[in-house]
């Protein structure tokens, strides 16, 4: 068993989402109202001067390049190589829902950035003088965790970057590239995903602990998901349900649809059902038995010889998947998990086995509320 992850908090990949329903023609009213509110109170509460300039600047402000922003003039169009651009949805949003700019606000904001940054810079200087490397690395462990935190990449990535130089640790090298992975994801940037995956793997083969192993098949089949390769995504997150502790990536009952979803769109009818329909873990959620899976998370099943129709019109009851691996180890499952009605997942799970194709497409639509998966 390796030591403990490190540099796992940052960034919330679910403002990333918030951004992406911002700005997602599909989202609802209410949806891209939440996601503001979401979104203007994590770059107060953590201080992201950084990210809130990059969203909603009036001259360069991502939001802008979509008529979004605090400006009544867009700002320059987004390149298809920029970071950013992974972050919008491809069709703009026809009900305008902004990010208010707030030049007051993003001063206050950069000030308490540069405080930190100040008190990161005596700490280091302390340790220098004082202390040994490991307490240096600790105070350049906290900046990098610091730009990370506030939203700005390449700084984040290039303090990730002198940290993995300056260790000799396989498990903290890891941990640090794995850090990457999650700016990549966070900005929707494929490609540095990409490299950065191949780049984990290599020290994963090298000589990583189960632990990590495990960690970056559920990173890279998070991956592969926003890459639409379904077919290569399926085993690595359905295989990751058994052993997932990566909670800074995405909770569990997110990591139960994206697997299910992923499976039922590509595997084989054999795999499905061995990989899907008789897979322990979904069964805890979905349900089990002959009843066609139609029962939800908590009840076990919806009665011997229900059918379509019977389910469909069952009581629907939203509640968060647990993740039975960790239950009594040191293995803490976020407290703030998202209640999620499986029960259009349970009917798209046999509707699909049993070859009911309708509700099969009509489930598919239900599952996949618009923003939620169209990264």
């Amino acid at each position: 068993m390796g030591s403990d992850p490190q540099y796992a908090k940052w960034p919330l990949l679910p403002l990333s989402q918030h951004v992406f329903t911002l700005t997602n023609g599909y989202a609802t009213k209410n949806a891209q109202q939440a996601a503001v509110k979401a979104l203007q109170d994590a770059i107060a509460q953590d201080k992201m001067a950084p990210f809130y300039r990059y969203l909603a600047h009036p001259l360069d402000g991502v939001l802008n390049t979509l008529g979004e922003g605090g400006s009544s003039a867009p700002g320059r169009p987004l390149s298809r190589k920029s970071s950013l651009v992974g972050m919008i949805a491809t069709k703009p949003a026809a009900t305008i829902i902004s990010l208010p700019w707030d030049e007051g606000l993003y001063n206050q904001l950069k000030e308490d950035n540069d405080r930190e940054l100040q008190e990161f810079q005596k700490e280091e200087d302390d340790a220098v003088e004082q202390a040994g490397d490991t307490e240096v690395m600790a105070a350049q462990g906290k900046r990098a965790e610091f730009w990370a935190r506030v939203g700005d990449k390449d700084k984040a990535i290039a303090a990730y970057e002198s940290l993995s130089e300056k260790t000799g640790i396989l498990g903290t090298k890891i941990d640090l590239v794995l850090a990457i992975i999650r700016m990549g994801l966070f900005y929707g940037d494929k490609p540095l995903v990409k490299k950065h995956v191949e780049r984990a793997k290599s020290l994963v083969e090298s000589g990583g602990d189960w632990d990590r192993r495990n960690r970056l098949k559920a990173y890279e089949g998070l991956h592969l998901l926003t890459l639409r390769s379904y077919n290569l995504a399926a085993p690595l997150l359905l295989d990751s349900l058994s052993t997932f502790t990566s909670y800074e990536l995405c909770t569990y009952s997110n990591l139960v649809v994206y697997s299910v979803l992923a499976g039922s769109v590509s595997l084989k009818r054999v795999d499905f059902k061995s990989k899907v329909v008789d897979a322990p873990e979904i069964k805890a959620i979905l349900g089990d038995g002959e009843d066609k899976l139609l029962a939800l998370s908590g009840a076990l099943s919806a009665g011997p010889g229900a059918d379509d129709t019977t389910g469909a019109k069952a009581p629907k009851t939203a509640t968060a998947a647990v993740n039975l691996t960790t239950l009594g180890t040191s293995t803490e499952q976020p407290e703030a998990e998202m209640a999620i009605d499986f029960s259009p997942l349970a009917l798209l799970v046999s509707s699909l086995y049993n070859g009911n194709y309708k509700t099969f497409f009509k489930s598919l639509a239900e599952s996949c509320w618009p923003g939620e998966h169209g990264q």
